[in-house]
């Protein structure tokens, strides 16, 4: 069921009553995206942070040039937003847009304060994945700078080993910063290799 999954998520880090989980719980909107159905778009204002059910979501940007550099992507059990957007409430730079059929729980910035107000430890669950992620992308950011396409790779299928097999090759080739083309010959020189 969508609300066990988020629940969980949440019950790693903070301990909720049964009331407290009901309420958090009448915060939320499900949705359900279609394959290729943006949850976002640039220039959008961004008011919901998503929790990924089922499906995958992918956050990306497209340079002056057309080309899409992908960002993140949240499988099931991940959350997802535009988080300049979502903070500053101007408009942001990204999409997120469904790799496949998803289904997701919204959360607004209006009721996510609401919820800092009525149950305070939320401040500390919303801070511990916010830290998380400020961890995630400075480390990649890092490994963009430092490491070869190989290793970024490798990093990639750490971080999302229940996607390197569901997700088109163009999008794992643009979030570890290559051409599909160089990420084909890099697969093959991998496979001859082992």
């Amino acid at each position: 069921m969508a609300t066990d999954l988020i629940l969980q998520s949440v019950t790693r880090y903070i301990n909720l009553t049964e009331k407290e989980s009901d309420y958090f719980i009448s915060l939320l909107k499900p949705k359900t995206l279609r394959r290729k159905e943006y949850l976002l778009e640039e220039g959008d204002i961004c008011k919901n942070s998503a929790f990924t059910v089922n499906g995958c979501l992918r956050g990306f940007t497209i340079d002056q040039n057309g080309y899409e550099h992908v960002l993140n992507f949240a499988p099931s059990g991940w959350w997802i937003a535009d988080m300049y957007s979502l903070l500053s409430q101007k408009p942001g730079n990204l999409y997120i847009e469904a790799n496949e059929i998803s289904d997701v729980l919204l959360l607004s910035k209006a009721n996510q304060e609401k919820l800092y107000h009525e149950v305070p430890k939320f401040e500390r669950f919303f801070r511990i994945i916010t830290e998380n992620s400020l961890v995630a992308y400075q480390q990649r950011l890092m490994d963009n700078l430092s490491l070869e396409a190989e290793e970024r790779y490798h990093n990639f299928c750490k971080r999302y080993p229940t996607l390197i097999n569901n997700l088109p090759k163009k999008d794992i080739a643009s979030y570890i910063g290559v051409t599909p083309e160089f990420f084909s010959r890099m697969q093959s020189k991998m496979l001859r290799r082992s």
